[in-house]
């Protein structure tokens, strides 16, 4: 049995998938391995055409560089954020990779790499699956700032599905698929 708690005394629902509203903010998605975490987040981006999941290895892409990867899905997210991209490739430290082929990058950078496309996409609903593994502590405390940022967000979802609810995100909503525990 699933779940969830609201930290937002009057969120706003943007969608609701399996019974469980998804609210504007950040959402966490909990739960242990199996539980479904990624499961929840692929319906999610086949329910709504306005949502963005894909796995950050990146595996499909070994031949692209971050800067083809960007292009190829920037055709497809008509609020894509240059700018943005710009500035978390700075902060990222990616601007020395961007011409590499990902298959030349480390497991961290390539999890880079598809963190900026979600961040910058402009998706109503942006979908993180495990988004810190693999990342080194200076880009988990961007990633950390960035997603606070976007914590109050009162017109796109950002939902981050891992293990626990990450104790230094302001967290809208939790949804944890464990259910309770007895």
């Amino acid at each position: 049995m699933t779940l969830q708690t609201l930290h937002s005394p009057n969120p706003s629902v943007l969608s609701v998938v399996d019974d469980l509203q998804i609210v504007a903010g950040l959402n966490a998605v909990v739960g242990d391995e199996g539980a479904g975490k990624t499961r929840f987040l692929r319906l999610l981006s086949e329910l709504e055409s306005d949502a963005l999941w894909f796995d950050l290895r990146l595996s499909n892409h070994d031949a692209l560089t971050p800067l083809e990867f960007w292009h190829h899905l920037q055709s497809q997210c008509p609020r894509w954020n240059e700018a943005l991209r710009s500035q978390l490739c700075d902060a990222l430290d990616l601007n020395d990779h961007l011409h590499k082929q990902l298959f030349m990058l480390s497991t961290g950078s390539r999890r880079k790499v598809g963190l900026v496309a979600l961040l910058v996409s402009g998706a109503k609903f942006v979908c993180l699956d495990q988004p810190f593994s693999a990342l080194d502590p200076a880009s988990i405390c961007v990633l950390v700032d960035f997603l606070n940022d976007m914590s109050q967000d009162t017109s796109r979802a950002w939902l981050v599905a891992d293990y626990v609810a990450d104790p230094r995100l302001v967290w809208v909503s939790l949804i944890d698929l464990d259910g309770p525990q007895p």
